[in-house]
């Protein structure tokens, strides 16, 4: 949720001004009443539903029909179709893995449907979005807002990438699952990992049959 507060309340962007000598040079929104669209209801999705509710948003769910499911399930709204999910979200948080079916999924009309105060949030992976699509919407005012911390193609370091030089855009680099917290766990389970395959004992296998043909 730290990328949707940036986004709304514009803060990079009044950090900016306030170092440059100005004073409130705008005004932001509450997060409060509006509509969180999670799109992809997984694990992450999961959470940041929970988020929104605990900021006393509405949240609103569109996602594979067995993960729909589940979202119903949690007492969560579904929209009646993806057009509605696009149209009513206030905010919308892309929550899905890349894979073939799920690589340009959401289209440029898609990102047309949005209110031009919308923000649209990734911090999944840039190809869920129609190569080109995200610029071009938001140049054209639909949505509004975006914030992003991935990009089609990482790392960028040209400081003349369009969405580095939008000021509707907050952009960080890739850090989402970046945190001393973080690095602490997964490196303890990678180890825990490797000394379970050294012991015979292989633990969380994508592949098990293999074991068996291993064996």
């Amino acid at each position: 949720m730290g990328l949707v507060l940036a986004g709304v309340r514009q803060i990079p962007q009044q950090m900016s001004a306030l170092k440059a000598g100005k004073w409130q040079i705008g005004a932001g929104s509450t997060l409060r009443e509006k509509t969180l669209g999670i799109y992809g209801y997984g694990r992450i999705g999961r959470v940041v539903a929970g988020y929104g509710k605990a900021f006393g948003m509405k949240v609103l769910i569109w996602a594979r029909a067995e993960s729909l499911k589940k979202a119903i399930e949690d007492g969560y709204e579904i929209a009646e179709s993806k057009q509605a999910f696009f149209e009513t979200s206030d905010v919308l948080s892309l929550h899905m893995r890349l894979y073939d079916a799920t690589r340009g999924i959401v289209t440029a009309e898609d990102l047309a449907h949005m209110k031009t105060t919308a923000l649209i949030v990734n911090t999944s992976r840039a190809a869920l979005i129609a190569p080109g699509a995200l610029v071009q919407a938001l140049q054209a005012g639909r949505p509004g807002m975006a914030a992003v911390d991935v990009f089609e193609d990482e790392p960028v370091q040209d400081i003349n990438h369009p969405l580095l030089n939008m000021d509707n855009v907050v952009c960080t680099p890739h850090i989402g699952y970046v945190s001393r917290d973080e690095f602490e766990i997964q490196f303890t389970d990678i180890f825990d990992q490797i000394v379970a395959f050294a012991n015979g004992r292989p633990t969380h296998v994508v592949n098990p049959e293999v074991l068996k043909k291993r064996r």
